[in-house]
């Protein structure tokens, strides 16, 4: 079941949801709007490999903004940090975002319970497009869970992402494969 506007400010009062800032211009009917953060990042690489940490050279968008051009991977970051407990966030692309051709995430749009972080974004276009640090970009839209979480995001060792940054995370695939050579 979706939360509405109403739950989901009943559970940010509780601390149950947190969003810093949070901005009550931004609480739509069933979900959160999130802005994007000042910072984007491209892979060094042309050709990435699943196995190892791909280096990424990260750049400050000025107030005039940054242009996006099709055929390139560019990680952004969510303006807002956020907590979940006890809920599932999905993170959607807006609509006007949409209509713009910019997709915000490849596969990432869900978070785990116990996920406390800002979002990285995995953000491609269509055409060429400006972007601008601040503008909206995304919502946030929480599930309540069906039965008892045994093992929250915040709680396992193992997760990936845990180390909070306002900065966009590269992927850490290649941490998969060192784990499972040391089994």
């Amino acid at each position: 079941m979706i939360l509405s506007d109403t739950r989901i400010l009943e559970e940010v009062e509780k601390g149950r949801i947190v969003i810093r800032p949070y901005r009550p211009e931004c609480l739509g009917s069933n979900s959160y709007d999130v802005h994007l953060g000042p910072y984007i990042s491209t892979y060094t690489d042309p050709a990435l490999d699943a196995r190892k940490a791909n280096p990424i050279v990260e750049t400050k968008m000025p107030k005039t903004g940054f242009a996006l051009v099709p055929g390139q991977l560019y990680l952004g970051v969510t303006e807002e940090y956020t907590e979940t407990h006890g809920f599932v966030p999905f993170l959607e692309g807006k609509s006007s975002v949409g209509r713009l051709g910019i997709d915000i995430h490849s596969t990432a749009g869900k978070g785990d319970e116990g996920f406390c972080n800002y979002w990285t974004l995995e953000m491609s276009v269509k055409v060429p497009v400006r972007i601008y640090p601040g503008m909206p970009i995304g919502q946030l839209i929480y599930f309540e869970i069906s039965g008892k979480v045994r093992r929250g995001y915040d709680t396992k060792k193992d997760a990936k992402y845990r180390t909070v940054s306002q900065h966009p995370t590269a992927s850490r695939m290649h941490l998969n494969f060192s784990r499972r050579s040391r089994k």
